[in-house]
């Protein structure tokens, strides 16, 4: 009941103001919600509560999306403290009917149409187990809740403006509604259906026969216009996007922690870091002490690699700070805040989370295999031969000098034993034999630091 009369009020006040002059702000969500459409609509939020605006009108046309950014959209939509009105344009299925259910008013397009929420798989189209679809149930049943109940006639019960069960027939084939549907189909409606069951105020063939609908007269439209900085930021905050930086972040760390010096793995690391976190940031959305952690977190690996040796706190500690700061950004680019986190966003952020390190350890598995390309290995293979000419010695090689030189047998060699060359003792090996002491004998060679020596004739 404090709902629709909170609706109401917010018509009234909408109709008062037509008469000084309303300004509308238009947000035109016609693409698949996701990342981009959310953003989308914090900024033109932002603007509409900025330039004053007296009311939201959302243009829907959309075959649906990502449900975690839908609900996000949803929830914005539902605490905004203007009037939202929705207008489908042709489509609001899937995603888009439950941004359709969460305006105040809505109008549709003759020959538009309104539902088909099944969760499904974005593979193939297979809807999906009875958790996620349970989820979206409930979402939907509490959207249509939150418009309250009509005021009803004496002595009969209120009825819903809009009945929770039609929503969850949205998404649940066997959800039937009476004089609707029944339980073998999922429920779309046409405008005249939604009109009749509540889901829809009108129809309405443009924006502003929407607004005359509405009563409004005299107003100013003003559209919200992504510029090119939106569009990137809406594609690195996409959950595929962020998964193959985190990928980068993490299998560039390990590969930095297991070569010598600063390479490319830590330079394509601080590279994706930056590209994770500077759009978060900058719009608003990850807290500067996260930033400030994934900071001190690269500090303690950059300390672990040049000045304390081995591999210890230092490192592990830096390890878990970055991982926690990634992870806390996630969360917060679906909640805004950690304290008001819900758990499908905790768990869509741990899902996209471990989809990165997974992709990583695969990543680094691939690189350090033999079935990777020659110019990827030699980076990450030990293929650098120690040759002696290059000065890669392991033993004395002094000796060598003497292969030539003679000398004579101080001790009986059997065949090992002793030579004296010049002022110097050798230890020596024949390779002839037994050779008596006081033989003359010649140094063939040296090999393996054993000098070799036969008897000269």
């Amino acid at each position: 009941m404090k709902r629709f009369f909170l609706t109401l009020f917010a018509a009234a006040v909408a109709v008062v103001a037509a008469v000084a002059g309303t300004h509308v702000y238009m947000l035109r969500l016609d693409d698949e919600i996701g990342s981009s459409t959310w953003r989308y609509t914090r900024e033109a939020l932002r603007e509409a509560s900025a330039e004053q605006a007296d009311m939201i009108l959302v243009h829907l046309n959309t075959y649906g999306g990502s449900v975690v950014h839908a609900d996000s959209i949803r929830t914005a939509l539902l605490n905004s403290p203007l009037p939202v009105v929705g207008w489908v344009d042709n489509n609001a299925a899937s995603a888009g009917a439950l941004i359709a259910l969460a305006c105040d008013t809505v109008y549709m397009r003759p020959g538009s149409s309104m539902g088909a929420a099944t969760v499904v798989n974005g593979a193939d189209g297979a809807a999906m187990p009875d958790k996620y679809q349970s989820y979206m149930r409930a979402m939907m049943r509490a959207t249509a809740e939150h418009h309250g109940r009509r005021p009803a006639a004496q002595g009969a019960a209120p009825q819903w403006r809009r009945d929770p069960l039609i929503a969850e027939a949205m998404v649940d084939a066997r959800v039937a509604v009476e004089g609707l549907i029944d339980s073998t189909r999922v429920l779309t409606l046409t405008p005249d259906e939604a009109i009749r069951w509540g889901y829809a105020d009108g129809k309405a063939e443009s924006a502003h026969e929407v607004l005359t609908s509405l009563g409004l007269k005299d107003y100013t439209l003003a559209e919200y216009a992504p510029t090119w900085v939106d569009h990137l930021i809406g594609f690195l905050t996409n959950p595929a996007v962020q998964a193959i930086l985190i990928m980068v972040i993490v299998g560039g760390i390990y590969m930095e922690l297991h070569t010598p010096g600063m390479g490319f793995p830590s330079v394509a690391a601080i590279v994706a870091a930056m590209l994770y976190f500077l759009p978060l940031y900058l719009t608003g959305i990850a807290s500067s002490w996260i930033i400030l952690l994934f900071v001190g977190g690269l500090i303690l690996v950059l300390l672990e690699i040049f000045v304390v040796p081995g591999f210890g706190v230092t490192g592990i500690s830096g390890i878990v700070c970055i991982c926690a700061a990634v992870l806390l950004g996630l969360i917060e680019n679906y909640t805004f805040s950690i304290t008001r986190a819900d758990s499908a966003s905790v768990w869509t952020s741990l899902g996209i989370f471990a989809a990165g390190v997974a992709l990583a350890i695969g990543a680094v598995w691939y690189m350090t295999s033999s079935y990777a390309p020659a110019w990827m290995r030699r980076h990450t293979d030990l293929t650098t031969e120690l040759r002696s000419a290059d000065g890669f010695i392991g033993v004395d090689m002094s000796p060598a000098r003497l292969v030539g030189a003679e000398g004579t047998a101080v001790t009986d060699m059997r065949p090992a034993g002793k030579v004296a060359i010049g002022q110097e003792s050798y230890d020596a090996v024949s390779t002839t034999g037994f050779i008596h002491a006081g033989t003359r004998v010649r140094v063939t060679k040296y090999e393996n630091a054993q000098i070799y020596v036969r008897e000269t004739l």
